[in-house]
């Protein structure tokens, strides 16, 4: 079904130009400049940053589903998806709740919220609401039910990842349990799941247009600006995230056998898209791709990505306390030690019950604030204009962090091609998985496997 070229096929190097990574940079650039210069055309092209997300959202179900099943149905051990079910979600907690106390101790360290002396009476509680009444309707059990789906078909209408998740993982067992009687079947889904990457190698043609678009509305909108009188937040959070990605996550390389710097490097062209959207979703499928080429099982990509999707959110995390400790500082309120405690503990908890909820970083931020009296939810008001800055370094520090854990969980699993892994991080030419038919001409080749 795969066919490989020879070793002796040529490697063709494509121009500089010709590369997603230089167009989206290219792109970001010009829609700064837009934003900048002519603020209101600037904000007049959010339609195009939109639009591409939603072509991106459009192939994410059917990604997800054909990875997973496709996957699943392989295994000759099935106990393995719970086994790796079980070691991605200790990977989630432990490494999402250090995201928060690194936050919590930055935060204490530098007090960004220091001399800005806000009067809690001046605060505008109506521009937070809708984040608030989120964050007091959102459960556990709710979220619990909303994992399943009304129908079978539903969750990939609705778009929600956690349902396209469940329903995959179902699907696979019982295409496993089946046998080889299902074996027509997981073929079919194999041929399929070509035709869906060719698919998203389309819609990726478009990452440019896209993030020119959102870059130009970011800043045609909200402007250079308006960041100034908030700056020491953003840059302690930018720099936090960096410490963060570098420190704690170059240190899980380490120890795993991989450069942290050199999977950035790898990961360049969807770090970018991120950079320009805003939202770690518009790379998802790229991810994935990325991921298997990089010698990780299928399987185990295509449980821990989505999962980490919702619930290993490391850049969310440590804005969380970070911003519930500036808000504080701002409003001079004084949290003892046993407050801010209180605070880390509630926001371990409401980071899990709001995962895969729209606007999940504001609503767990309100969820956290809620229990200590003393900081008012209106607080959030004070943040709210850089919010769109600061959720470009979040998306970022996600989309790393879930990077890192699929290639931790694949090698403890013992799921992991170490000589793909270093292939793939040395940027050396990998193998190129064609279309099954091998009369196929060489630009049927899948795009998002080429280097």
């Amino acid at each position: 079904m795969i066919s490989v070229p020879s070793e002796a096929a040529p490697v063709v190097r494509r121009p500089f130009y010709r590369h997603l990574y230089f167009q989206v940079l290219i792109a970001i650039a010009l829609g700064a400049l837009i934003g900048h210069f002519w603020p209101d055309f600037g904000e007049s092209l959010k339609p195009l940053g939109d639009g591409f997300i939603k072509l991106v959202k459009m192939v994410i179900a059917p990604v997800i589903f054909l990875t997973i099943v496709t996957g699943i149905a392989g295994m000759r051990d099935l106990g393995s998806v719970g086994r790796v079910a079980a070691k991605a979600f200790a990977y989630f907690l432990v490494f999402s709740t250090l995201a928060l106390i690194v936050g919590l101790i930055i935060a204490n360290i530098v007090r960004p919220g220091d001399g800005l002396n806000i009067d809690p009476a001046t605060l505008n509680a109506g521009a937070v609401e809708q984040y608030a009444t989120a964050a007091h309707e959102s459960t556990i059990v709710g979220f619990l039910m909303g994992v399943i789906p009304d129908t079978l078909v539903s969750a990939f209408s609705t778009g929600n990842i956690l349902q396209v998740l469940f329903v995959s993982i179902l699907f696979g067992l019982a295409l496993a349990l089946v046998g080889e009687r299902a074996q027509p079947v997981v073929d079919l889904f194999e041929t399929l799941s070509l035709a869906v990457f060719k698919l998203v190698a389309i819609v990726m043609k478009a990452a440019p247009i896209g993030a020119f678009g959102a870059f130009a509305f970011t800043i045609g909108a909200y402007g250079i600006a308006s960041i100034a009188n908030l700056a020491a937040l953003i840059v302690t959070f930018y720099v936090t995230a960096i410490i963060f990605v570098v420190g704690v996550l170059g240190l899980v390389g380490i120890a795993n056998g991989f450069n942290i710097l050199k999977l950035i490097r790898y990961l360049k062209e969807e770090l970018l898209l991120v950079l320009g959207t805003s939202s770690s979703e518009a790379a998802l499928p790229s991810l994935i791709s990325k991921m298997e080429r990089a010698g990780a099982a299928k399987s185990v990509v295509g449980l821990v990505v989505p999962t980490g999707y919702s619930f290993n959110l490391d850049g969310t995390n440590i804005y969380m306390t970070m911003a519930a400790l500036f808000i504080a500082q701002a409003l001079n309120i004084d949290l003892t030690i046993w407050q801010q405690i209180t605070l880390l503990l509630v926001a371990m908890l409401s980071s899990k019950g709001a995962a895969g909820i729209t606007g999940a970083g504001f609503i767990t931020l309100a969820a956290t604030l809620s229990v200590v009296p003393d900081v008012p939810v209106a607080g959030m008001a004070l943040i709210l204009g850089i919010d769109r800055f600061m959720s470009e370094c979040r998306a970022l520090t996600n989309f790393i962090g879930n990077a890192v854990a699929t290639i931790v969980v694949a090698r403890w699993e013992g799921e992991l091609d170490r000589d793909a892994l270093k292939a793939a991080l040395d940027g050396q030419p990998l193998p190129v998985v064609a279309l099954p038919d091998p009369a196929a001409g060489p630009g049927d080749d899948l795009i998002l496997a080429k280097d």
